[in-house]
C-alpha cells in the first residue's frame, strides 16, 4: 500500500501524506461511506483537499488546516443525521 501511496503523489506532484494524517483521512471516509452515503466518500475527499488547499493558500500550515478541515467535514457528517 505504502508503495503505491508513493508512485500517487510522485504521479501527483504532491507530498505523501504522514501515517497520521492518513489514518484520519480514512476516518471520515469512513464515516461518510457509512454514515452519509458510500458513493459520496470521492467527492467529500476531493472537497476535503479543495478545503485544505484554500485555507493553506490563505496562510495557514498544512497541517493545521488538514486538521481544521477534518473536524468541519466530521461536524458535517454529525449534522447530517438529523438531515
Amino acid at each position: 500500500m505504502e508503495d503505491w501511496l508513493q508512485l500517487a503523489s510522485t504521479a501527483l506532484s504532491v507530498d505523501q501524506i504522514d501515517e497520521a494524517s492518513q489514518e484520519r483521512l480514512l476516518g471520515v471516509a469512513r464515516d461518510v461511506a457509512h454514515g452519509v452515503e458510500r458513493k459520496l466518500t470521492p467527492v467529500a475527499t476531493y472537497l476535503l483537499g479543495v478545503a485544505v488547499e484554500r485555507r493553506v493558500a490563505a496562510g495557514e500550515e498544512r497541517s493545521a488546516a488538514f486538521a481544521s478541515a477534518i473536524a468541519d467535514l466530521e461536524r458535517a457528517i454529525d449534522a447530517g443525521h438529523d438531515i
